[in-house]
């Protein structure tokens, strides 16, 4: 008998086991596997037309089911329900985005040579391998598989474990919205099971959103059998405020950019950089706001902070801040923990060793720094492994302009906290991964570029 194993879906809010999921057996995981690759097979000799039309019906059914699917989030993973919801639509967004852009995107390109002709097509590769974290279930999910799709290719999703009904709804929403059966496939399988996925030969890539260990492990094996890897991971993202800036609006932003989804983004602003001569006034300001924070059950739509998507990511969190406040920094606000709910919390004094400033902080913890000049808070930003994004608040965004290329980053966002959107390129430097997802980069990481040349 091939093994199988129980993974239970819990809340992390109320602590019960939502559902009980047994793991797909090898076998299962092939034929799961042919049926993606046969599906490929009639998939990729579809028109754009056809493609279109279907991924807009997965658009309605994600608009459609919002509400459902946004409950079914804030269960598995603790997120609000309002930013769950608001999840689930934006991934109606993306899928018009790709809908409305694919054949455009992948249209013959000519290029001028001594030939007769020469150009070059694009065509799609077949099976993607996504693998997903737990923070954005379904925004993840959909951010590889759109593109994907519209390509030609099919998608197989291995989802974190405890999102394992999510990935069961999506695959079923593809299949409602008419999509072929293989077209989107779920494998429900542990971590140690994604090698032999990999290096099946169906797979022709692999895209993975998560922490730098697994980016480093599925880089390597991907590497180790030939196969193209995207890799999306940590960030330490820095929210620089000048002292110009319209303190308000700055406020806002980085309330947003620290502490939705309770602070559990690779692109959250994890370093607060304020300029000496507001560093006091936009503290105080942002500690009176922490306090107007609604902290509490994740189904209430008036709620913004939720709870952690495990008590064991809260205890790490919960480590980080101790360890920093005996290095010296100050505690304002929060540092408290109940089971996976950790408080919004506030830290003063810092410095760049500090666990809080040096490694990847998934919460909703925010440290402060100060500095003099923008020269040093581009040193400052830049003074870590990661390179995922950095946000600058100021009224002379020409002076900013001028020295985007000095932050070593992936994107640079002046006046707004950094966020994902389907039309501009998404991805990071570093130990932040490489290569880049939406856009037309994103849909090109996998498809097959090929020069034609006429005598």
């Amino acid at each position: 008998m091939q093994s199988t194993s129980l993974i239970k879906s819990k809340n992390p809010y109320t602590k019960q086991t939502l559902k009980e999921y047994t793991t797909f057996t090898p076998k299962q995981i092939n034929e799961k596997l042919q049926t993606a690759n046969l599906a490929f097979e009639s998939w990729r000799k579809t028109n754009f037309t056809q493609r279109k039309e279907l991924l807009y019906n997965v658009a309605t059914l994600l608009e459609e089911r919002a509400e459902e699917y946004g409950r079914l989030i804030s269960n598995e993973m603790g997120k609000p329900v309002s930013q769950a919801i608001a999840e689930v639509k934006k991934c109606a967004s993306v899928c018009r985005y790709y809908a409305d852009n694919a054949a455009d995107f992948l249209k013959i390109k000519p290029i001028k040579t001594e030939a007769y002709k020469s150009y070059v097509q694009f065509e799609p590769q077949g099976a993607v391998l996504g693998i997903m974290p737990w923070n954005f279930p379904f925004w993840q999910v959909f951010r590889f598989s759109a593109p994907a799709i519209m390509a030609g290719n099919v998608a197989v999703l291995k989802h974190a474990s405890n999102v394992f009904g999510s990935a069961v709804a999506i695959e079923q929403l593809y299949k409602d919205a008419g999509l072929p059966d293989g077209v989107f496939t779920s494998l429900l399988i542990p971590s140690k099971d994604v090698e032999s996925v990999i290096i099946n030969p169906i797979i022709t890539g692999v895209i993975l959103t998560g922490s730098e260990v697994a980016g480093s492990i599925v880089a390597s094996q991907a590497g180790k059998n030939l196969k193209k890897s995207v890799l999306e991971l940590g960030g330490s993202n820095a929210l620089i405020v000048m002292d110009d800036c319209d303190l308000n609006s700055a406020l806002d932003a980085c309330i947003q950019g620290r502490f939705l989804n309770t602070g559990q983004s690779c692109i959250a602003g994890k370093r607060l950089l304020v300029q000496k001569g507001v560093a006091e006034e936009f503290t105080n300001k942002l500690l009176n706001r922490i306090q107007e924070l609604k902290c509490g059950d994740p189904l209430d739509k008036e709620t913004f902070i939720g709870v952690l998507a495990r008590e064991d990511l809260a205890i790490k969190l919960e480590e980080q801040v101790e360890q920093s406040i005996k290095m010296g920094a100050e505690l304002q606000t929060g540092g408290e923990r109940d089971g996976a709910f950790y408080a919004p919390t506030i830290l003063t004094n810092v410095n760049l060793d500090m666990p809080v400033c040096k490694e990847e902080v998934f919460g909703p913890v925010l440290p402060i720094l100060t500095f003099e000049s923008l020269e040093e808070a581009i040193n400052i930003s830049n003074a870590t492994d990661f390179g995922l994004g950095v946000s600058v608040f100021t009224k002379d965004t020409a002076f900013i302009e001028k020295h985007i290329s000095e932050f070593q980053e992936g994107c640079v966002f002046i006046n707004d906290f950094v966020k994902s959107h389907p039309s501009l390129p998404f991805g990071g430097i570093k130990r932040s991964g490489y290569g880049r997802e939406l856009s037309v980069d994103g849909i090109m990481e996998f498809v097959n570029k090929k020069t034609v040349y006429i005598k």
